[in-house]
């Protein structure tokens, strides 16, 4: 195990970065910085500094890491954040630092699972049938691709209340976090008479209970696959791996 870099900038937003700014504080890293994008109004204190906000593009990206004096990038982001992880691995290049990114593995199908994989929210929306209840876990800012979809009605969980009305013909909100227990996930979805669940395949345990509540339910998931794999820097597949090449 390397001693602890100077300065570690880590993109976060997820359950996975904030474990490895905790392990990286504890350990005695001199200095580290969460990066988060503020899609949360109050996101949860982290240890050490954190920073919300974009950098405005890979040259405003280059700029901050050299005015912080960023020995390291963490790359620790949602597996969708595509552009994120895309401007990540062109800064960490262009300024000459070492990139080390997460890839979170993604949920594996099994055979007792009725899913449709798509590959875009248009598909997404294509598919979901007439009539249809569908549970819309995807985030307030991933909802337009289903507001031509009159002949739906949408349940959205969000974690904080939306600013107006949502941009879809027939909804309810529930506010709060997915519970990780199956079994709570499973009454919301049958107290809600919910037929259908549209997600993306996030990978991970924290929204997982969800798809064990579909299966036990044996309700039909709309399942978004996942953007072509980013490339560039160390990649690692679990927390301890990518904190032991730190």
């Amino acid at each position: 195990m390397r001693a602890p870099a100077e300065t570690i900038l880590i993109l976060g937003g997820t359950s996975e970065a904030a474990e490895i700014a905790t392990a990286l504080v504890a350990r005695g890293a001199r200095r580290v910085i969460s990066s988060l994008a503020g899609r949360t109004r109050r996101p949860a204190p982290l240890p050490g500094e954190t920073r919300i906000g974009g950098f405005g593009g890979v040259a405003g990206f280059v700029a901050y890491i050299r005015s912080e004096h960023v020995d390291t990038l963490v790359d620790a982001t949602h597996p969708f954040a595509a552009a994120i992880s895309a401007n990540a691995s062109k800064a960490s290049h262009l300024a000459g630092v070492r990139l080390l990114a997460l890839d979170r593995p993604a949920w594996q199908k099994r055979h007792d699972d009725a899913w449709s994989i798509v590959a875009s929210l248009e598909e997404a929306a294509a598919v979901i049938p007439p009539g249809a209840t569908v549970l819309l876990a995807l985030g307030s800012q991933h909802l337009d691709a289903f507001n031509g979809r009159k002949d739906a009605d949408f349940l959205v969980r969000m974690v904080d209340p939306p600013d107006g009305p949502l941009n879809l013909a027939r909804y309810r909100i529930i506010l709060g976090r997915p519970s990780p227990d199956a079994a709570r996930e499973a009454d919301l979805l049958r107290d809600n008479a919910v037929t259908h669940i549209v997600c993306r395949n996030s990978g991970g345990v924290g929204a997982y209970a969800k798809i064990e509540a579909a299966r036990r339910l044996r309700l039909p998931v709309i399942m978004v696959d996942r953007p072509a794999a980013p490339t560039g820097g160390q990649r690692f597949d679990t927390v301890d791996a990518l904190l032991t090449a730190l």
